[in-house]
């Protein structure tokens, strides 16, 4: 028998923040994802920001998808509004919710196969719309879920746990972004929570779609063809009545490297992933320039992480449309029914 639930006593010496909260009043469920898995870590990086940010926990509402990424909010903000949709779909749901309330925070949290595939569309339309919303993706190349296939962001040239190369080119997440219209765009690693920690909290406090891609490695599938360990040959050499998967917890991957500067993190799978963080001089307002820096450091094999383009007064989907600032949820009948003569007057404008 598995015992989720966390204890509710806290140790009075518990650092608090400005609203008398302690970091644990930001956690959630124990996790239930692989031990070491880096999904983990950014839920980490949430309860921190929020923590720091001294957010009150029940204004801010968390949605998610499908996936192993999408099962993260029940690991952080456990007294928070929650909503978990089906595959895909968390942007529409988020962008309903957000127009029927606006003056909750709203978190979404994704991964690259419910973002990069059938969410893709979904994916692009909030963030052209300019919702106002920190929307993360939990990116580890894989559906974990249903063992480790390519996802949409898997790299050119990989070779899945079978050894099986991926002849598709990848979906850069950040990039599609920038050219959507995102007026906050970051890239971050899921072991770096010196840069991920305050990358989050800017994103919580930006007026705008604010997107954050985290590369997040899976643990879980880097076993091979050939291996007497893999799940593949237990399950051909097994007769059982019943199907099960046991997975050793690893590890967790961590990575410490200064501005400008190029670290090379090897992966539990032999893989190495290169990680660039931008120089401090980087400019963050220059939309074209981001992205040609970018396609630069992409062609050179490198992955681009930390803040790379945010908008200071950037406008949301509510300034767009012209919404009342009472969040619509809250209008009374006199609001909502004005009567004959305003209709009349609405009618007369259109003729």
């Amino acid at each position: 028998m598995t015992y989720l639930a966390k204890p509710k006593l806290h140790h009075p010496a518990l650092p608090k923040n400005e609203l008398g909260f302690t970091r644990r009043d930001y956690e959630g469920a124990v996790s239930t994802l692989c031990a070491g898995c880096g999904h983990d870590s950014i839920s980490a990086a949430i309860v921190q920001a929020c923590f720091e940010l001294a957010l009150p926990p029940h204004r801010i509402a968390k949605l998610s998808g499908i996936g192993c990424s999408s099962k993260t909010p029940t690991y952080f903000l456990g007294v928070s509004h929650g909503f978990n949709s089906v595959h895909g779909r968390m942007p529409s749901v988020l962008t309903g919710a957000n127009l029927a309330n606006r003056d909750l925070i709203y978190l979404g949290v994704s991964g690259d196969g419910d973002s990069a595939s059938i969410g893709l569309g979904q994916f692009a339309h909030v963030l052209r719309r300019g919702v106002n919303m920190v929307y993360i993706v939990e990116n580890n190349g894989v559906y974990g879920l249903t063992k480790g296939q390519f996802s949409a962001t898997s790299d050119k040239g990989s070779k899945s746990k079978r050894g099986v190369q991926n002849l598709d080119a990848p979906i850069d997440l950040v990039g599609m972004a920038l050219q959507l219209g995102a007026t906050f765009v970051a890239r971050s690693f899921s072991g770096d929570k010196e840069q991920l920690v305050p990358v989050i909290m800017a994103a919580l406090r930006h007026h705008g779609a604010a997107f954050i891609d985290v590369i997040s490695p899976c643990v879980a599938f880097n076993n091979h063809l050939g291996s007497t360990k893999s799940f593949d040959y237990v399950r051909e050499h097994n007769d059982a009545v019943n199907r099960l998967d046991v997975i050793e917890g690893r590890a967790e991957i961590t990575a410490e490297y200064a501005p400008g500067t190029l670290e090379n993190v090897v992966q539990h799978d032999g893989s190495v992933l290169r990680l660039r963080k931008i120089h401090a001089d980087y400019d963050a307002h220059d939309r074209l320039g981001a992205m040609a820096y970018l396609q630069e450091r992409q062609a050179a094999g490198e992955i681009v992480t930390g803040l790379l383009y945010v908008d200071p007064e950037a406008h949301d989907l509510h300034d767009h449309i012209e919404t009342v600032e009472t969040p619509l949820n809250a209008l009374g009948e006199a609001e909502l029914i004005p009567g004959s003569a305003a209709l009349q007057k609405l009618n007369a404008s259109l003729r």
